[in-house]
C-alpha cells in the first residue's frame, strides 16, 4: 500500500523548486545549448558541456542516498548524464525504474519574443517560467531526481532507479540508442519508465501521454536554371521554381482540406483512443482551440474538441517549415530564381511504419518531375511514433491517486501531437515495460517557439506526483 504523505511530498517538492531548482534552471536557461541539428558548432563552443557540468553538480548537492552519477561522452557524439540509485532496502533490486530527460534545445527565435522575455532571459511572470528550454525539458532531470529524494526524507521505499538525461532529443535522439546499447547490462530490466517531455492539457489533472505521433523531416528542392535570370524575360517561357514545387506538394497534400494523401501516411485509431479523446474533449472544450494565438479573425480547421484531438494525434499533417532560394521580400528583385527548397515536416499517425512513409514520399515527388526540372528529396531524420501499452492495474489506481492528491481530480490519457523518439525505442527495447510519459507542456508553453514557458505551481505538483507513483511502483 502507498503509504506516502501527500502533504508532506508537497511541501518538500515545493521548497526544493523555490530555493534550489528555479535558480538553477534560470542558470541553465541562461546557456545558448542548442541541440545538433541547429548549431554545427555545438561540439567546439561548448554550451552543451556548460549545461551538462550546470546539472551533473546540482545533482551531487542533493544527496540522494545510494547514487552513481556519471557524464558518458564519446568522440563526435553528444553527452549523457547517466546516473543509478539503489533500490530502498527490502525491495527487489531487479525492478528498474528509467527516469528520462534531454537537455538540448530549439533555436532561440530570438526576434518574436514579447517585450521583456527573451530564449536566454529567464523571467517569472505571472506564475510562470519564461524561457528557452525550461520546459522542453531542462526541468526534466531536477524533478526526477527531487521526486527520488522526496521519498528518501519521508523514508519511503522506491524501486531502483536509473536517470538519462541525453542532448540529442531535439535531433531525433540521433546518440542516444547508441548509448542505450554501450549501457544496457548497467541499465538493467526496466520494468517501468518515467518520462517528463510531454504536455498538459490543463492545470487541474495529472495528465499521461497515452501516444505520439511520428515525423519525417525532408528538403524538397526544385531546381530550373543554373542562374537566376530578369523576371520580365523570363516569365511565360521559364517556369517557376516555386509553383513547380508547389505542384508536387500537391501530390502529397490536398491544399483545400489539408488532408495528407495516400494510404501509406493513414492508420486505424484504436477503440481505447478514440474513447479517451472524447473524454478530453468533455473536459477541455473549446481550451483546445483557444490555446493557439490566433490573428484577429481567424480560426481552426474543426470547431469540435474531440475531432480537433485526434486530427492532431491521430491524423498525419503536413507543414511547410522553411525555405531556401527565397530572399528577404525588401530586397527581391525582379529576378526569376533558378531554384526553391521547401522543408516539409510530415507528422505520422502513431502506428505508421515511417520508413514506408518516407520511401513514399521520395517517390512521389521525383516521379514525373514537371518541365524535365531537377527535383531532389533529401531527409534529415524519420522516427516512427509509439504507442502506449495497456497501463495495469497499480500504475492506473497510482496515477489516479496522485492527481487526486495534488490536483483534486482523476487523471486524464490523452495522445500528442509531437515526437518523442526515445520512446518508440524503449517500447521496442523493453515491451514489457510500463510507461508514465508526462510534462509540464500546457496549452500556453509554446515550445519550440517564442515566449516558451512552464506553470511552476504546476510543476511542483507534478514531481510530488511522480513521488506518489514511484512510491505506488515499488510498494505493489
Amino acid at each position: 500500500m502507498n503509504t506516502i504523505n501527500c502533504d508532506q511530498a508537497l511541501a518538500y517538492c515545493t521548497a526544493k523548486w523555490d530555493e534550489s531548482i528555479l535558480p538553477a534552471l534560470s542558470d541553465y536557461i541562461r546557456i545558448p545549448n542548442q541541440s545538433p541539428d541547429y548549431d554545427p558548432e555545438w561540439a567546439t563552443n561548448g554550451y552543451m558541456d556548460q549545461a551538462v557540468e550546470l546539472m551533473v553538480d546540482w545533482v551531487k548537492q542533493q544527496d540522494v542516498a545510494g547514487i552513481a552519477l556519471e557524464v558518458v561522452k564519446e568522440e563526435g557524439r553528444t553527452p549523457l548524464i547517466f546516473a543509478t540509485i539503489d533500490a530502498s532496502p527490502g525491495v527487489a533490486s531487479g525492478e528498474t525504474v528509467l527516469l528520462y530527460a534531454h537537455l538540448d534545445k530549439q533555436p532561440p527565435m530570438t526576434d518574436d519574443w514579447s517585450d521583456g522575455l527573451g530564449p536566454h532571459t529567464p523571467v517569472v511572470r505571472d506564475g510562470r517560467l519564461f524561457g528557452r528550454g525550461g520546459a522542453d525539458d531542462g526541468y526534466g532531470i531536477f524533478a526526477s531526481v527531487t521526486a527520488i529524494k522526496a521519498l528518501q526524507e519521508q523514508g519511503i521505499p522506491h524501486s531502483r532507479c536509473v536517470v538519462l538525461v541525453e542532448a540529442s532529443e531535439e535531433s531525433s535522439s540521433v546518440d542516444l540508442p547508441y548509448y542505450v546499447d554501450q549501457l544496457s547490462e548497467r541499465i538493467g530490466a526496466v520494468d517501468f519508465v518515467v518520462c517528463l517531455d510531454s504536455g498538459a492539457s490543463d492545470l487541474e489533472h495529472l495528465w499521461s501521454t497515452t501516444s505520439l505521433r511520428g515525423a519525417i523531416n525532408v528538403n524538397l528542392t526544385v531546381g530550373i536554371l543554373n542562374d537566376g535570370v530578369h523576371s520580365g524575360a523570363a516569365s511565360g517561357i521559364v517556369p517557376d521554381s516555386f509553383r513547380i514545387a508547389r505542384k508536387l506538394v500537391d501530390r502529397v497534400e490536398n491544399a483545400v482540406t489539408g488532408e495528407v494523401l495516400g494510404a501509406a501516411f493513414h492508420a486505424d485509431i484504436p477503440a481505447a483512443r478514440l474513447e479517451q479523446a472524447a473524454a478530453a474533449g468533455a473536459a477541455l472544450g473549446d481550451s483546445v482551440l483557444r490555446c493557439f494565438p490566433w490573428v484577429s479573425g481567424a480560426g481552426p480547421m474543426t470547431t469540435d474538441p474531440t475531432e480537433a484531438i485526434l486530427a492532431k494525434t491521430w491524423k498525419p499533417t503536413l507543414t511547410v517549415t522553411g525555405a531556401d532560394g527565397l530572399p528577404p521580400s525588401a530586397v527581391a528583385g525582379n529576378v526569376l530564381r533558378a531554384s526553391t527548397t521547401l522543408k516539409l515536416s510530415f507528422r505520422l499517425p502513431p502506428t505508421v511504419d515511417s520508413a514506408a512513409a518516407a520511401q513514399y514520399i521520395r517517390d512521389e515527388l521525383t516521379r514525373d518531375p514537371p518541365y524535365g526540372a531537377v527535383v531532389t528529396v533529401d531527409g534529415d531524420h524519420a522516427g516512427s511514433g509509439w504507442n502506449a501499452p495497456p497501463e495495469p492495474a497499480w500504475q492506473l489506481e497510482a496515477m489516479h491517486g496522485a492527481s487526486r492528491a495534488f490536483y483534486g481530480n482523476d487523471a486524464m490519457f490523452l495522445g500528442e501531437g509531437w515526437s518523442i523518439p526515445f520512446m518508440g525505442m524503449l517500447g521496442e527495447r523493453y515491451p514489457s515495460a510500463g510507461f508514465m510519459v508526462a510534462g509540464v507542456l500546457d496549452g500556453s508553453a509554446n515550445a519550440h517557439g517564442p515566449d516558451e514557458s512552464f506553470d511552476i505551481g504546476f510543476a511542483k505538483k507534478l514531481t510530488a506526483s511522480v513521488s506518489y507513483i514511484l512510491a505506488s511502483h515499488a510498494a505493489r
